[in-house]
């Protein structure tokens, strides 16, 4: 079974990331999540990427704040695809974050998100996009949602729209 792992720094990640969950939900991709920290539980952060690889996890998602380890923890277990996804908070509200998850040496890449829901959501399709790349089922899914997007932001603007 392919499944994508959402792995959380702290449970105080879950708000914005319970967004991710339900994304990859509405597109009927099985997932996985947990609470584990790159300094706080190491040992239980790499037996479960490595127990998650054999069981089929295709994708790594690491959301973490302030230092934000995570997804560089992720990225020198796997050579699976890890995106990092910075949480806001500390005492520099995320740029912390930001700045360790984006700053990976050459060879340990991690594909770094905005922070915040819009991350969390762009986790999931980013995550999705690397599977539709072998399940064409997802790949018409996520065709057809694009449509969605583009037909709301019509119907959106008709609502309000001035031109003249």
């Amino acid at each position: 079974m392919n499944f994508v792992s959402i792995i959380m720094g702290s449970k105080s990640d879950y708000e914005i990331m319970k967004n991710c969950a339900a994304t990859l939900e509405q597109f009927n991709v099985k997932y996985e999540l947990i609470i584990s920290s790159a300094h706080r539980s190491p040992q239980r952060t790499k037996d479960y990427i490595r127990s998650a690889e054999e069981r089929g996890s295709k994708v790594f998602i690491a959301a973490a704040g302030m230092a934000a380890h995570l997804a560089g923890a992720l990225a020198a277990t796997t050579t699976k695809p890890v995106i990092g996804v910075p949480m806001k908070g500390g005492a520099m509200d995320g740029m912390d974050a930001m700045l360790s998850t984006v700053q990976m040496p050459a060879g340990m890449p991690v594909g770094t998100l905005a922070l915040g829901k819009s991350g969390a959501i762009n986790a999931a399709y980013f995550a999705m996009q690397i599977l539709a790349i072998s399940d064409k089922e997802l790949a018409i899914k996520l065709k057809e949602d694009r449509i969605v997007q583009a037909k709301k932001v019509e119907t959106d603007s008709k609502e309000i729209e001035v031109i003249l």
